[in-house]
């Protein structure tokens, strides 16, 4: 950027120009909404579509739009360089292709014409990246019949089949203590001013998370891609059949990380008094004995999803801080919602485990 430079007794003073700069009077922005008209004739140009009509639909991580065209629909994720750089957004374009020659049922990054998978575009704030991804038939079913249970374990034992054989790369991130605990906290300390107990039961929890694991071998937990947020609202289900989606947060880790993922979708049903406790673990027993039909899960690794727990809610409340679209998740009425959560988790859930000496 050109600068205004005054010189005043030696001394050299920068006035940056701001939004002068070339004679422009367009202000600076850190972030844009993409015109949908402009994107709709991007997609027809760059994938050979016919008529497109695009839809905004979501902010999050990037931004989601729905693209529709000649009755079939896609799904368009504008990334944010302040959140995925270039190749974080292949890795997980890469997981995807490879999970969809294996046949696992996920959406799926769409080619254009040239081949490309990520297409760069000039944005108000520079760069930013866009990728087609087919569209999951279906919708969110937040209470599964016993069917859509077998079949929710099945892919992802399936998923988790392929993703231990893919090496990990070195842009996205692992899964462990530090990322999921200690690094958070740090995060979250300023948001916390107004609660230091809060902060340090959360402190305290994080260090005997870390002491019951230290007391457990687990050299031979299942390790690989982890899509870490299996949510009903990142799968649909036509029918019976269910598709994945959003691998935002794909990384790699233990992989009954992904299985704690959905036990946590039980546990808040059960919270909110949404379903028994009896009803969610007959829900839990069937996802499992499905799962294991396509990958072993041990007792050990079982035995620690309500430790894990803790740095899911952790690990996500840590990144609310960094993100603008989520700041309202940060503010101190909210976080003691989460704390008291994680309050109950850990008094109900925690206590009804064995001891884990047992399972040495």
């Amino acid at each position: 950027m050109p600068q205004l430079i005054v010189i005043i007794k030696g001394l050299s003073i920068h006035v940056g120009l701001y939004y002068l700069y070339h004679m422009k009077t367009v202000f600076p922005a850190t972030y844009s909404t993409l015109c949908p008209i402009a994107l709709s004739s991007l997609i027809s140009e760059k994938y050979e579509l016919g008529t497109v009509q695009c839809k905004f639909l979501v902010r999050g991580v990037g931004d989601t739009y729905l693209v529709e065209t000649s009755g079939v629909r896609y799904i368009l994720r504008a990334y944010r360089s302040s959140h995925r750089n270039i190749p974080q957004i292949k890795e997980e374009v890469d997981l995807l292709l490879a999970l969809k020659q294996a046949h696992v049922s996920v959406s799926y990054p769409i080619p254009a014409v040239s081949g490309e998978t990520i297409l760069k575009i000039d944005a108000a704030e520079g760069e930013r990246y866009l990728v087609l991804f087919s569209y999951a038939p279906g919708q969110v079913v937040r209470s599964l019949n016993e069917n859509q249970l077998r079949v929710l374990g099945h892919e992802m034992g399936r998923f988790h089949q392929v993703g231990s054989t893919i090496t990990p790369g070195k842009e996205r991130w692992s899964f462990d203590l530090e990322t999921t605990l200690f690094k958070p906290l740090e995060k979250l300390r300023p948001a916390f001013s107004e609660d230091p107990e809060g902060y340090a039961w959360l402190e305290q929890t994080a260090r005997q998370v870390e002491e019951k694991l230290s007391q457990l071998n687990t050299a031979g937990f299942s390790k690989g891609c982890c899509h870490f947020d299996f949510l009903p609202k990142n799968f649909h289900f036509k029918d019976d059949a269910v598709t994945f989606f959003d691998f935002d947060f794909m990384g790699y880790g233990w992989q009954v990380n992904d299985i704690m993922t959905f036990w946590l979708h039980l546990i808040l049903d059960v919270y909110h008094g949404r379903m028994t406790q009896k009803a969610a673990d007959e829900d839990y027993a069937i996802f499992l004995n499905a799962y294991r039909e396509y990958r072993p899960i041990t007792e050990q690794e079982l035995a620690v999803v309500p430790y894990l727990s803790i740095g899911f809610w952790l690990f996500y409340m840590g990144f609310h801080t960094t993100h603008d679209q989520f700041y309202t998740f940060s503010q101190p009425s909210i976080l003691k919602s989460y704390t008291g959560l994680l309050r109950h988790i850990v008094a109900t859930y925690w206590e009804k485990e064995e001891n884990l000496q047992d399972l040495m």
